[in-house]
Parts: C-alpha cells; structure tokens; sequence
C-alpha cells in the first residue's frame, strides 16, 4: 500500500489494474494541458472535492497540495474562499477533512 493513497483504492488498483491505470494516465494527460502549476491546479481540484462534498477527493487533493509544497494555512485559505460560492456548511466540513490530513501527517512526523 502506497503511503499517500487509501487501503480501498489500493486495493480497487490490485483488482483493476488497467482502470486505475487509464484514470491515472488521464490525470497526467489533463495536468499537462495548460499553464497552471502543480500547486495552483491541487486547489482547484481541491475547491471541486470540496464543491461536491467529497471527503476523500479532498483527502486526496490535501496530501497531494502538501506534497506539492503548499502549507496548511494556504489550503485553509483556499477553503475558506469558498464559502461565498459552496456555503458556510460545506467549507466547514471540507476544513474538517483538511484537518483529518494535517493530523495525519503531523503524526506521521511524530
């Protein structure tokens, strides 16, 4: 199991292997696209997962925008943004899932 992906999707990989390859190959393709950095383009994916109240998009798109170099504080801030456009309720959750990773991570330094 990789450190930065869920038991479930790796284990949906290990059952699925050409899928999970192709959706993996598309997420390459689309990144290299355009313009934006890595950074920019984890917090628009980001401001997505959290748009559509998806818990483990935004687990993913955390970790990956810390891996990207990005800090906490600025990925809060990217939620925070939304709240004009998704609601109070919806940043507040998406901040909750953010949290979860900080957590996980900090302990992971521990």
């Amino acid at each position: 199991m990789s450190p930065s992906t869920p038991r479930h999707y790796d284990d949906f990989k290990q059952r699925h292997p050409g899928f999970i390859e192709a959706v993996e190959n598309l997420g390459a393709a689309i990144h290299e696209e355009g313009p934006l950095d890595t950074s920019t383009a984890q917090l628009v994916q980001l401001a997505a997962a959290a748009a559509t109240r998806s818990e483990g998009a935004v687990h993913s798109h955390v970790k990956r925008a810390l891996e990207a170099g990005l800090e906490p504080e600025a990925i809060q801030h990217a939620l925070i943004l939304l709240t004009a456009t998704i609601g109070f309720p919806a940043v507040m959750a998406a901040l909750s899932w953010a949290d979860d990773i900080f957590k996980e991570v900090h302990d992971d330094k521990s």
